[in-house]
């Protein structure tokens, strides 16, 4: 059963796909995705290991629909700005397709956390295929060049997530920033109430995640998107450096982020 986190988090995205204009198929691809039973399932036993098991931060349904809601933003101001995604660049695909990559990409991103933290992004691959199948089969009906086409662009979103491999399209870098903004005290709160059992691996992750206020996605002044990262003390800082800063360096979105994070009050320090 879904949590009211998940629902409201679901009428949010399908508000923002539904505020592009497209023809539909975006649309109807997000409903697939949050109806999908397996896909429901493999994200809640990913978020088990993750949390229990292992110690780690939220890998589960909440996250990679908080995933999926900050890159369609960032999508969307890459678009307002007049940058072309990587599909429209080659004219081997619209806006839409990029949108529907990217979609499928966020949500099952994380699907690998079910086998284990290491190479967690190789593994969401295979598992995330069935689903993909599935739903791009229906989307694009028979269009075998465009289901080929997006599957392969989602695939690279999540093998790149982690931002330990090379990616090449914007669409999988926009998933890769979106990933790392990801980190307010939320994602922390069921691990850390977890210590004192036999958790262990991703503390750091927990106690720097839990100062982070909030992550902020907006228009920039000098570049299409601004990020602000609030936190309530100095441990944040680890977060914003060695979490979402790597993510970005290696992000094909790069050149189009400015990047702050300030401790409460304080004057905010610009990364990037």
């Amino acid at each position: 059963m879904r949590s009211g986190r998940e629902i409201s988090l679901d009428s949010r995205l399908t508000e923002i796909v539904g505020a592009f204009g497209l023809s539909g198929k975006a649309v109807a691809a997000l409903g697939l995705l949050l109806q999908d039973e397996e896909l429901q399932v493999a994200q809640e036993y990913a978020n088990t290991v993750s949390i229990v098991r292992l110690g780690y931060n939220d890998h589960g349904p909440v996250h990679m629909r908080t995933v999926a809601m900050n890159a369609l933003i960032m999508l969307r101001l890459l678009r307002q700005a007049g940058i072309p995604t990587s599909l429209e660049k080659d004219e081997c695909g619209d806006f839409e397709d990029s949108v529907i990559a990217v979609l499928c990409a966020s949500i099952l991103h994380d699907l690998g956390m079910g086998v284990g933290r290491q190479d967690h992004e190789l593994h969401s691959t295979y598992l995330a295929l069935p689903v993909l199948n599935r739903i791009l089969t229906e989307i694009y009906n028979g269009n075998l060049q465009k289901q080929v086409m997006v599957r392969a662009l989602t695939l690279e979103g999540i093998a790149g997530h982690m931002g330990s491999r090379t990616i090449h399209s914007l669409e999988a870098g926009v998933v890769q920033i979106a990933d790392g903004c990801d980190m307010t005290k939320g994602r922390a709160r069921i691990p850390l109430a977890l210590v004192g059992q036999a958790t262990k691996g991703g503390h750091i992750h927990q106690y720097s995640a839990n100062s982070i206020e909030e992550v902020h996605i907006d228009a920039g002044k000098e570049k299409p998107i601004r990020i602000d990262v609030h936190m309530s003390n100095e441990a944040g800082f680890f977060q914003v450096e060695e979490v979402l800063l790597k993510k970005i360096a290696g992000s094909t979105a790069k050149p189009f982020i400015e990047l702050y994070a300030q401790v409460r009050e304080e004057t905010a320090h610009q990364y990037l």
